[in-house]
């Protein structure tokens, strides 16, 4: 039998800033579910199933997520449920919820300020609490090890890696949304000093502020919503091992296991057009793309990915929310989104995401 389908009809992100000292959470987010049930024409109370991702020890307090419930309106009663991860965990919660057919429709959203610590300090939370977390190495140092590794091995260069960078930077001049965009040309960013060697300022993501939401539904609702909806053909997530010394970090198979698993290497699958790669660092767009087989005809991160804005926890669904709103825009057929949390790659979720062609049904899927 054929899952019961299921699609992404709205997506909705903030103006992505290095600081939003005069908003707090709820404030931040409130704009973002307004226009996302807007788009839509629904009002919360109308919405299935809601479910939201945040992090406490980025809020720095115990069940912060409740208070963000304010800005949804958990009044009359409504279902809901949160994950202490990436809102894209919280998509695939969503997602499942459907398949099964306890809700017609479902809201997702995400959030994180990341500007009132030391961010750098604050993710060596995620490390093995005996080994690793002791020792505080930080994203940036863990990440520079994997870089290494990877221009060690002759699988990329600083140059490549620079490249990257120009790229993605260069394609957000038409994000509006985004933090940071344009950039100067690969030999004029090797001009700067490293952060730390041999990764630059320009091979790591900004640190900001920022929230995001999309809108689910199943079979005829989501075609009643949106006149092209992002129908989900397959969805999967996996983990490395916690030790990072246990690991090779110039590979990824968590990430090519959730590909497959997700069907985008099936042999009657058409090739995908697009992808948006969650990859905070350079040297981590080289190995998703190795893993998930992108070749030179398939445009990655137009809207600039994680590089352009990478708000902590909202991240990886604004992954999903703009491969789907490329298709709801016709400027895509089939697209693949990937999303991570831990250092070096250690959680990844990978999604396919495909528009209706001209003269096919839902019932045609791939």
């Amino acid at each position: 039998m054929n899952p019961r389908p299921v699609a992404i009809v709205a997506f909705a992100q903030t103006r992505h800033r290095r600081r939003s000292a005069e908003l707090s959470e709820v404030e931040m987010l409130m704009p973002v579910l307004h226009e996302v049930l807007g788009a839509v024409g629904l009002r919360a109370g109308e919405i299935g199933f809601t479910c939201s991702g945040s992090s406490d020890y980025l809020a720095g307090r115990a069940f912060s997520f409740t208070m963000a419930l304010d800005g949804v309106g958990a009044s009359p009663p409504i279902s809901e449920s949160h994950v202490e991860m990436d809102g894209a965990w919280a998509l695939y919660e969503a997602w499942v919820k459907l398949l099964a057919g306890e809700a017609e429709t479902a809201l997702v959203y995400s959030y994180g300020k990341s500007s009132p610590g030391e961010l750098r300090d604050v993710l060596t939370r995620q490390l093995d609490p005996y080994y690793l977390a002791p020792l505080w190495p930080d994203p940036v140092s863990l990440a520079a090890l994997q870089a290494q590794a990877l221009i060690d091995e002759g699988a990329t260069d600083e140059r490549a890696l620079a490249g990257v960078a120009a790229r993605n930077r260069g394609a957000a001049e038409h994000n509006p949304h985004a933090q940071l965009t344009g950039s100067a040309a690969p030999d004029a960013l090797l001009a700067d000093p490293y952060l730390v060697r041999p990764l630059r300022r320009h091979d790591c993501p900004p640190i900001g502020d920022g929230a995001a939401a999309v809108v689910l539904a199943a079979g005829d609702t989501a075609r009643r919503l949106c006149r092209r909806p992002a129908w989900i053909r397959g969805m999967d997530h996996r983990i490395e091992a916690h030790a990072l010394g246990v690991r090779d970090l110039t590979r990824s198979p968590s990430t090519r296991l959730a590909a497959r698993n997700a069907g985008l290497f099936d042999d009657d699958a058409a090739p995908v057009d697009t992808a948006e790669l969650h990859a905070p660092f350079t040297s981590q767009e080289v190995i998703l793309r190795r893993e998930l087989g992108l070749d030179e005809g398939v445009r990655v991160n137009p809207s600039g990915g994680a590089l352009a804005a990478n708000p902590m926890m909202a991240a990886g669904l604004i992954r999903l929310g703009e491969a789907a709103a490329r298709i709801h825009r016709g400027e895509s057929d089939r697209a693949v989104a990937h999303a991570t949390s831990g250092p070096c790659l250690q959680q990844n979720l990978v999604a396919v995401l495909e528009g209706e062609r001209d003269g096919q049904s839902e019932g045609d899927q791939t």
